[in-house]
């Protein structure tokens, strides 16, 4: 095992590059971290190693997040519905990302990244009372679920959606975390299940937390002091560039 995890073929400047910039981006915006890490390890590993070494990262990062945010149960009441109904139609579903080849899961990968950036360019308003919060939340999470099932990132449906109900800056980046974080389990889980996430991956990523971890910690640093606007439209462009780079993969 020792052997398999030290393998001079792995691509480590890559897996540590990936890892730092998926970091840096989600201390600074709050999200990001699948959506940047997962399509560049996909430059030099199979998408599904790609998402198997996330599982370390995307899980322990949303989580520190969320706690830091301190809203866990307000989260949970407000967005129980969209929550519950994530997780569930996430293992309904998950059995078509294992089915699905690696060209068609990059595909699916690119189609998501692109979503993704819609979504931010966007940034809709919409005016929900808190009464039709809970109903609409059931159908985000559906959604959400449907594409987290089959690509892996549930991020651009609910992305969309906290941002279009302008959340202030903290309780967004606290809700989406709690909201990622319980989304990550059943889609890690299903990947150990099937055996599609080995032991190798699993060390690789508790090795990958220290790169993740550096830049949340500079992200987070830097959130103040940024140009957000001008963060999120390089952002939109690096997203672009590597949607397209794997759909031609």
């Amino acid at each position: 095992m020792i052997a398999a995890i030290f393998d001079a073929t792995f691509p480590w400047p890559l897996f540590i590059g990936a890892l730092f910039a998926g970091g840096l981006v989600k201390g600074a915006l709050g999200v990001g971290l699948p959506l940047v890490s997962t399509p560049l390890l996909g430059l030099g590993l199979s998408s599904y190693q790609s998402i198997s070494l996330l599982a370390a990262p995307v899980a322990l990062s949303n989580l520190y997040q969320a706690i830091d945010g301190g809203r866990i149960v307000e989260t949970l009441q407000r967005f129980g519905g969209l929550i519950i109904a994530q997780f569930i139609i996430t293992i309904l579903t998950v059995k078509l990302t294992l089915a699905l080849s690696p060209a068609q899961l990059n595909d699916l990968l690119a189609i998501a990244l692109l979503l993704a950036v819609a979504s931010m360019v966007w940034q809709p308003t919409l005016s929900i009372s808190r009464e039709k919060e809970a109903r609409v939340g059931i159908v985000v999470g559906l959604l959400a679920g449907i594409l987290g099932g089959v690509s892996s990132l549930t991020g651009p449906v609910t992305l969309t959606y906290l941002l279009a109900l302008r959340l202030d800056r903290e309780t967004f980046v606290s809700s989406i975390s709690t909201i990622y974080f319980i989304a990550a389990l059943p889609l890690y889980g299903a990947l150990m299940w099937y055996d599609r996430m080995t032991n190798v991956d699993l060390v690789l990523s508790a090795f990958g937390l220290a790169p993740m971890a550096a830049g949340l910690a500079i992200g987070k640093r830097v959130r103040y002091r940024l140009n957000e606007q001008l963060f999120r439209r390089l952002l939109l462009v690096f997203l672009t560039l590597l949607a397209l780079i794997l759909l031609f993969k």
